[in-house]
């Protein structure tokens, strides 16, 4: 069965997906793309190819951060997108902006990860800026005649709040409200904040990302944690612009067999892993959802941001409980992701390979080098569409 292809940026209904993963388990089958994809591995060793893809990424709409994260007037994160510093703060007013975190005096960065402020201050030399951006104060603002506060505010990049998610596109020529509208509801109402890290991963990010992509690999790397659940090889694929959603069926699933339609709840039953073009990953689990962002920082470092949310409220201890204990489990499955990304890492350097390859069953891998194919395309000859 084919991969599907929506261009109305639809996804399939529950029951829908349900009805198709119940065809492959009866007919041993799964989905499969149109074309197989070979990969040069100098795209993943290339300083220069790596160099387009932060250009490509500093270009893009693309999510910065769950809602859930900022909830307070004041809440900020600050991290680097792309290589260049970013700050997102919630304002008093209840919006969340977007700026280069860089003061206007000296261009030290105004704040350092996560926190909660009424003003942004700069270490250096206490140069002010209020939520908005603006250039609230300068100390000893006399030895600054030919400064205008009212035009040296924080530089503002492109900020959108929409369906659970924030988004930034440092291209001032962006239209990101119009970009957004390509991204489905996937953080429901309700839902917050758990939990953040964030980890050094020594391998490219492509090659991080590639593992979340397929369910060939369930069998022979996840022998005794998910592949004693799940289904070898099973997997339904959808495409929705340049991003991709992979349901990965629990053997659970067959529980749904007989139920009505308007009974069908796949909480328990799948998951659901979105993939939005280039470096996030949502995925759906029981009684939460985790959001994933991969920021390149050299051809063979990621810097890996996970968000945990969820709408159990904090007195539900026992659900609570739930959640995290199958976190537990699903972190086993990653760590053991996590070693074959080294392992393929490490495989890059050994000379045994010009190119990776990437089959049927691999297609919304095949979908991430299509678009970022054209997308390098594009800047190479930026006068053909």
């Amino acid at each position: 069965m084919a991969v599907i292809t929506n261009v109305q940026n639809q996804l399939l209904s529950d029951t829908e997906v349900v009805q198709r993963i119940f065809v492959h388990i009866d007919n041993a089958t799964t989905d499969k793309g149109e074309q197989t994809w070979k990969e040069p591995v100098d795209n993943y060793r290339s300083k220069k190819r790596l160099d387009a893809e932060l250009k490509i990424l500093q270009n893009r709409t693309i999510v910065f951060c769950p809602s859930s994260a900022l909830t307070k007037s004041g809440d900020y994160i600050a991290r680097d997108v792309a290589g260049i510093p970013l700050i997102t703060v919630r304002g008093l007013d209840g919006k969340v902006r977007a700026f280069r975190n860089a003061c206007r005096h000296r261009g030290v960065q105004v704040a350092q990860g996560t926190g909660c402020a009424r003003a942004l201050v700069c270490p250096y030399h206490g140069w002010a800026y209020s939520l908005d951006g603006s250039l609230k104060s300068i100390p000893h603002e006399h030895g600054f005649p030919d400064v205008d506060k009212a035009t040296r505010g924080l530089v503002a990049v492109a900020c959108c709040e929409s369906n659970g998610l924030v988004f930034v596109n440092q291209n001032p020529q962006a239209n990101i409200e119009q970009d957004v509208l390509s991204v489905p509801k996937l953080i429901p109402d309700g839902y917050r904040l758990l939990n953040s890290s964030s980890q050094i991963v020594e391998a490219n990010w492509k090659l991080h990302l590639e593992s979340s992509l397929e369910g060939y690999h369930i069998r022979q790397t996840h022998k005794n944690t998910f592949f004693p659940v799940q289904y070898d090889n099973l997997t339904l694929v959808e495409a929705f612009g340049e991003n991709s959603r992979v349901a990965f069926p629990y053997q659970s699933i067959e529980g749904l067999r007989h139920k009505k339609q308007t009974d069908i709840c796949v909480n328990a039953r799948l998951t659901y892993v979105y993939h939005l073009f280039p470096n996030v990953v949502i995925s759906t689990f029981p009684g939460c959802m985790q959001v994933v962002i991969l920021e390149p920082i050299d051809e063979s470092t990621t810097r890996q941001h996970t968000y945990l949310v969820s709408d159990i409220d904090e007195k539900e201890t026992e659900q609570l409980k739930a959640v995290f204990e199958g976190q537990k489990f699903a972190a086993k499955g990653a760590i053991e992701d996590l070693n074959i990304v080294l392992s393929a890492q490490r495989g890059l350097a050994s000379g045994a390979n010009t190119f990776l390859e990437f089959g049927l069953f691999e297609s919304a891998i095949v979908r991430l080098h299509t678009h970022l194919a054209k997308e390098v395309g594009r800047l190479d000859n930026p006068l053909c569409e």
